[in-house]
């Protein structure tokens, strides 16, 4: 059993012992164990449609690297960060959201840009020197079709730990693909429905612990569609 399935199990097991779970916990473990394939309440996670039935975007993925940088007032720290091309031949232009989760063997899970100063942004598009790339929030809007029209960006996340065996890499905003399935309220126990959607799985090997002053880019094992 890996350390993410342990985790949410876990954790909703210790709340529903106390005689209450909350919701965000019940959500927390949904979105862990549905990438997983595991059973999520009376069923299973739904798989993608093989043949995509909603607009989805080209993704072309840069390096995952491990950095460490120095800020004013807070020292060396270190990050992950990607780069990322995303295209538009849908046919129509897109409203372009895209969120991206890192996680790690040990169940942590980070959104991309929270708990990162810009300065450390800064930083990393300078040592990258691509004048087209633009950070997270500069990536919101709509992303206009053709080739000519395609954005590159950048997703920083704070390395928390550097003692994994795992980083996986979920990016979602780039299908207009959802299914929506029915899980138990904690509270109630009635059935509340939850929207799942079309996201890209990413992950990368990792060799022990990492070095933090190491930005050899981490090889991506495998990526696929889930619903998540």
């Amino acid at each position: 059993m890996s350390l993410v399935l342990r985790f949410a199990q876990n954790l909703r097991s210790s709340f529903a012992a106390a005689g209450s779970t909350p919701r965000w916990v019940c959500l927390l473990a949904l979105v862990l164990l549905a990438p997983l394939g595991m059973p999520v309440a009376s069923g299973l996670a739904p798989e993608p449609s093989p043949v995509p039935r909603r607009w989805e975007l080209d993704v072309d993925l840069g390096p995952l690297r491990l950095t460490t940088i120095t800020t004013e007032g807070r020292g060396p720290e270190s990050y992950f960060y990607m780069t990322y091309k995303v295209t538009n031949t849908t046919g129509t232009d897109v409203l372009f959201a895209p969120s991206f989760d890192l996680a790690t063997s040990d169940g942590n899970v980070a959104r991309s840009g929270r708990g990162v100063p810009f300065d450390v942004i800064r930083q990393v598009m300078e040592r990258l020197e691509n004048p087209f790339l633009q950070e997270q929030v500069s990536m919101l809007g709509l992303l206009l079709q053709g080739e000519e029209n395609a954005k590159e960006g950048l997703v920083v996340w704070p390395a928390s730990t550097l003692d994994v065996d795992r980083l996986t890499v979920y990016m979602s905003g780039f299908s207009g693909e959802t299914a929506t399935i029915e899980v138990p309220d904690p509270r109630t126990r009635e059935p509340m429905r939850v929207v799942l959607r079309k996201s890209l799985a990413v992950n990368f090997g990792v060799a022990g612990i990492l070095n933090p002053n190491d930005s050899t880019p981490f090889p991506i094992v495998d990526q696929r569609w889930i619903m998540r």
